[in-house]
């Protein structure tokens, strides 16, 4: 029997890069993955199961179309999913987390195949604790996919485009499952980590997450900064813990999967990102300073001297993974600590064969 065929689009990403090569691993897909660029999956594009195409899904041309037509399950997993954009840049935000993304929904409408769409733990917006003014740490209600509601800042706060654009998404995935009858799946990723997920600021300009962030300091003895002083909630999944649930959703086993939102995260693994700060530097000391490392001061920076004007943060974000427990039998296997060091020796090791090489 043939393997089944999955278009895999925004494969050259952090989290299309490790579940490509958990699909290869496997052997039971033929993969053809598709994104703007290739560095996270150098080592695999030999492959005899990968197919790999530079594509930008913004040019509008035919051969998206034809792609989804010739594959039997597309994944969908393109996205601008940082904060300092959502600031600078929200219409192109809005544009490609939203308008480019239905041209893909639609053509697995017209084509009657299956898509898991990747959407976000934002679009759960802030917690009630946040609306009342009462202090999230009382109040820790984990986000249902069915029933929690979504609260969303103020226009001003244009930080909350991503947020609305991709919730937008879903409702139009909904609606097109209850009157067209299209079988979707949409995962919402909270705070995954792991090797390759970002780049280090002083090796590459821009704006990565706050892990990349605290790494940096770690290795060149940049200030760990906590915007508004790190006093918000993330709970942290590692990526292969997360890869494992998607595998299962990809496989679907007795169509469990069809037409359900599923959160994956890791709610024992909540720490706050001043916290996190500490344990990264904890860890670090722990596990791989070397005399000559940096000691790099941890400091608090305003949201606007971070990211500038129009941004707003989610205070508290606490997976509620019963739906992924119960239908795919899923358990997270690696705690706060394990995340951490697992994804900082990823970073360290990099950082050291540099070092050697120079």
């Amino acid at each position: 029997m043939k393997n089944p065929k999955i278009l895999l689009l925004g494969a050259g990403g952090f989290i299309g890069a490790n579940l490509t090569e958990r699909l290869l691993q496997d052997g039971k897909y033929e993969v053809t993955a598709i994104d703007i660029e290739s560095e996270k999956l150098e080592d695999r594009l030999d492959h005899a199961k990968l197919n790999f195409k530079q594509h930008d899904i913004r040019s509008r041309c035919d051969s998206l179309d034809n792609m989804v037509k010739d594959h039997d399950l597309v994944v969908d997993l393109v996205a601008m999913a940082n904060p300092s954009l959502y600031v600078t840049n929200p219409i192109d935000v809005f544009d490609l987390n939203f308008t480019e993304n239905l041209r893909i929904v639609d053509s697995c409408l017209k084509y009657n195949k299956r898509i898991i769409q990747f959407s976000t733990c934002e679009v759960y917006g802030k917690t009630v604790a946040s609306v009342l003014g009462k202090d999230p740490a009382e109040m820790p209600f984990p986000f249902n996919e069915d029933t929690t509601p979504m609260i969303m800042g103020p226009i001003k706060n244009h930080r909350w485009i991503y947020a609305c654009a991709k919730q937008l998404l879903e409702r139009v995935l909904h609606a097109y499952g209850l009157e067209k009858g299209l079988n979707y799946t949409i995962i919402r990723p909270f705070n995954f980590i792991g090797p390759r997920i970002d780049f280090l600021p002083s090796e590459k300009a821009g704006n990565p997450r706050v892990f990349s962030h605290f790494m940096n300091g770690l290795l060149y003895g940049t200030p760990m900064q906590l915007v508004d002083g790190g006093i918000n909630y993330r709970a942290y999944t590692y990526i292969d813990d997360a890869v494992d649930c998607m595998i299962r959703i990809i496989d679907n086993p007795g169509g469990v999967c069809d037409r359900e939102i599923f959160n994956i995260g890791t709610p024992e693994n909540e720490v706050t990102i001043k916290e996190l700060a500490h344990m990264m530097k904890k860890v670090f000391d722990e596990d791989f300073r070397q005399p000559g490392d940096p000691d790099p001061e941890i400091v608090s920076v305003s949201s606007e001297e971070f990211y500038g004007k129009g941004y707003e943060d989610c205070d508290r974000r606490i997976p509620d993974v019963t739906k992924a427990r119960t239908k795919l039998g899923w358990h997270s296997k690696h705690d706060i600590r394990s995340v951490i060091h697992h994804t900082m020796k990823y970073f360290v090791d990099q950082h050291r064969a540099k070092q050697k090489a120079a």
